[in-house]
C-alpha cells in the first residue's frame, strides 16, 4: 500500500525491514549504544551542573545550558558538516567527527578524575562533544540512502529516530544510576567507549565509491548552494522553520527536568533518570507509529494533534507535583513529541534529491537544535524569574498555539519518486574554449505561447523559477516581446560553466514534469530555442586587437 506521498508503507513488521541489510543493521546497532553513552554523558553533565551550581543565583540558566552546549553546535557546524558530508566520501566524515568526540570526551573523563571539574569546563567540553556528534550526524543520516532501498527508506529513517529514544527510555535512568553509584566522571568515561563501536562499524563499512562526473564545490559554494535550495524549496523551507519554533517551545522538558526532580519533586538523580528514561518510553512508542500515521492521516492534522498533545501534558508538568503524575503526562508527551518531529524528519528526507540531501538534512538539524538551544537558555531564565512550574505552564501553552503557523506553511505532501535524479542524456553544445572557471553563463529560452493562455504559462513559469534558484540558477526572469506577443523569453545566469554543468546535473523527476508542463505551452515544439552565453563583462577581455584567440585544442574543455 503507498501512502499519498507516494512512500510505500511500512507498517507491521515493515517497520523493521531495514535491518536486514547488514551495513545499515551495523551502523544501527552500535549507533544505539553510542546514543545510551550520549544520554548518559547528558544526564552526568547535567547533575554534575545541578550539585556544582546549588546555592548559586545563576544556577538554573546554568544548568539550563548544558542542554544548550551540547545542542548549539549542531546549529553552528551542521551546516557545513551537511555540505562536507555532500562533496565528499561521507564515511570517512562520519569517522572523523566520531573519533573527535570520542577524544574530546576521554579528555574530560581525564579532567574530571583530576578533579579541575567547573561550570565553564563542563560547559566547554560538552559543546566540543557536541561539535564532533554534529560532524558525524548529517553524513550519517544522509548516508542511509546508500544502505537501504528506496522502498525502505521511509522505515530507515524512523528507524533512526527509534534508536535514539530507545536508548532515551532507559538510558537516562541507567546515566542516573551510574551517577548515584560511581559519580558523573563514570558517565563521562562511558560516553567515550561507546562511541567506538559506532566508529569501528562505520571504519569496516565497505561503502562502494562512486566517482564523481563533476569536480567538488568549495566549501563556502557548496554551503551557499544547500542554503539556497533550502530557501527555494517551498517543502524543506516550511518544515525547517517549523521543527525551529516547535523545538523552541517545547525545550522546557529537557532543559528544566533536572530542576523538576530537585527542586519540585524533592527527589534525586535516580528520580531525573526516571522521569527522562519515561520519556523516552513514550518517544519510542510514537516513532513506531511513524509509517501508519502518514499513510492513515494528512501530515497537518497529524501534525496539529501531535502538537496539542504535547502542549496539554507539558501544562500538566508544570502543575502536577507528584511524581507518578509527572511521569504519565511525560510518557505522553515523549510519544506525541517523536512522532511530530518523526513526521517533520521524514518530510525532509523524503524532500530533498541525493545531491542535496546532506544538506537540507543539516539545515532541518540545525534549526532542531538552535531552537533547542535557544528554548533551553530562554526557559531556563523564566524559570529563574517565574519559577520552574510556570516555565512549564508557558512552554506548553506556546506549543499549543504552534500549529496556527500551518494556516501559512502547512506541511508538504512529499513523494520520492519526485526527487528521484534525472540524467538529461544530451549534451550542451560547444565550439568556445571552456574551462570550469568561465563565465558567467547566460542561458535564454524562447517559448512561443497562445496569448489566451498567457497567464496560465506565466504561473507555470514562477513555479519553475524556483527549480531555476534552487539548482544552482541566479537572476532568473522571464519577458514578453512587445512586438511579438506571443515571444516570451527565460532568463538566468550562472557564475561559471562548472555551476552551469552541476545545475543540469541536479535536475529530479518532479522538475522535468514541471518544465514538461510549461513545455506544453510552446506552439513551436522541436524548434531549437536554448541560448547558452558566455558573458563578457565590460574590462574583461584585456588582449589587444592584434593578439589572436588562443587555439581551441590549447584549453581544455569541461564537459561531463
Amino acid at each position: 500500500m503507498a501512502d499519498a506521498g507516494g512512500a510505500p508503507s511500512t507498517g507491521g513488521l515493515r517497520a523493521f525491514q531495514p535491518l536486514r541489510e547488514r551495513t545499515y543493521r551495523n551502523i544501527w546497532s552500535a549507533s544505539l549504544l553510542s546514543n545510551f553513552g550520549q544520554l548518559i554523558l547528558g544526564v552526568g553533565a547535567a547533575w554534575e551542573m545541578t550539585r556544582l551550581t546549588e546555592g548559586m543565583e545563576r544556577g538554573p540558566e546554568l544548568v539550563a545550558l548544558v542542554q544548550s552546549a551540547m545542542m548549539l553546535p549542531m546549529m553552528l557546524i551542521a551546516v557545513p558538516a551537511g555540505a562536507i558530508a555532500d562533496m565528499f566520501d561521507r564515511r570517512k566524515i562520519a569517522i572523523t567527527g566520531l573519533a573527535f568526540a570520542a577524544i574530546c570526551a576521554a579528555v574530560l573523563t581525564t579532567l574530571a578524575y583530576a578533579g579541575f571539574t567547573t561550570p565553564w569546563m563542563l560547559l566547554i567540553f560538552c559543546a566540543l562533544i557536541g561539535a564532533g556528534v554534529a560532524l558525524y550526524a548529517p553524513a550519517w543520516q544522509a548516508s542511509v540512502t546508500e544502505q537501504v532501498g528506496a522502498d525502505q527508506l521511509p522505515a530507515a529513517i524512523a528507524l533512526t529516530s527509534i534508536s535514539y529514544n530507545i536508548a532515551r527510555s532507559v538510558g537516562p535512568a541507567i546515566g542516573g544510576l551510574v551517577v548515584m553509584a560511581a559519580g558523573a566522571m563514570a558517565a563521562f568515561a562511558i560516553n567515550a567507549i561507546f562511541y567506538l563501536p559506532l566508529l569501528l562499524a562505520f571504519v569496516w563499512w565497505d561503502r562502494k565509491h562512486v566517482t564523481p562526473r563533476l569536480p567538488p564545490e568549495r566549501i563556502d559554494r557548496a554551503i551557499i548552494s544547500g542554503a539556497r535550495y533550502a530557501v527555494h524549496s517551498p517543502p524543506i523551507r516550511t518544515v525547517i522553520i517549523r521543527s525551529l519554533t516547535f523545538a523552541m517551545a517545547g525545550a522546557s522538558i529537557p532543559a528544566l527536568t533536572p530542576l523538576l526532580a530537585r527542586d519540585v519533586l524533592n527527589g534525586d538523580a535516580g528520580t531525573y533518570g526516571l522521569l527522562l528514561g519515561v520519556f523516552g518510553i513514550g518517544a519510542v512508542a510514537g516513532a513506531l507509529f511513524t509509517s501508519q500515521v502518514r499513510e492513515r492521516m494528512n501530515p497537518e492534522l497529524a501534525v496539529w494533534i501531535c502538537a496539542v498533545v504535547t502542549g496539554v501534558t507539558i501544562i500538566a508538568v508544570g502543575l502536577s507535583e507528584s511524581v507518578p503524575l509527572t511521569a504519565l503526562a511525560l510518557g505522553l508527551a515523549g510519544a506525541a513529541w517523536m512522532l511530530l518531529f518523526s513526521l517533520l524528519n521524514v518530510g525532509v528526507q523524503l524532500s530533498s534529491p541525493r545531491w542535496v540531501n546532506a544538506r537540507t538534512l543539516s539545515w532541518y538539524q540545525g534549526g532542531l537544535t538552535g531552537g533547542g538551544a535557544f528554548g533551553a537558555w530562554l526557559w531556563g531564565w523564566t524559570a529563574g524569574q517565574l519559577g520552574i512550574g510556570n516555565a512549564f505552564l508557558l512552554s506548553g501553552a506556546v506549543v499549543i498555539l504552534l500549529p496556527l503557523l500551518g494556516l501559512r506553511l502547512p506541511m508538504p505532501a512529499v513523494s520520492l519518486a519526485q526527487v528521484e535524479m534525472v540524467d538529461l542524456g544530451n549534451e550542451p553544445e560547444v565550439a568556445l574554449a571552456l574551462t570550469p572557471r568561465s563565465g558567467p553563463i547566460v542561458i535564454e529560452i524562447d517559448y512561443r505561447v497562445d496569448p489566451d493562455r498567457a497567464r496560465d504559462f506565466y504561473n507555470a513559469m514562477r513555479k519553475l523559477q524556483r527549480v531555476r534558484l534552487r539548482n544552482g540558477g541566479f537572476n532568473w526572469s522571464i519577458a514578453r516581446d512587445i512586438a511579438d506577443p506571443m515571444l516570451w523569453t527565460e532568463r538566468y545566469q550562472c557564475p561559471t560553466w562548472g555551476d552551469y554543468l552541476r545545475q543540469r546535473s541536479r535536475l529530479t523527476q518532479g522538475d522535468m514534469d514541471l518544465q514538461a508542463l510549461v513545455d506544453s505551452f510552446d506552439e513551436t515544439p522541436g524548434e531549437r530555442r536554448v541560448r547558452r552565453r558566455l558573458e563578457r563583462p565590460f574590462g574583461s577581455v584585456r588582449w589587444g586587437a592584434d593578439t589572436p584567440d588562443p587555439r581551441s585544442d590549447s584549453i581544455s574543455i569541461f564537459t561531463p
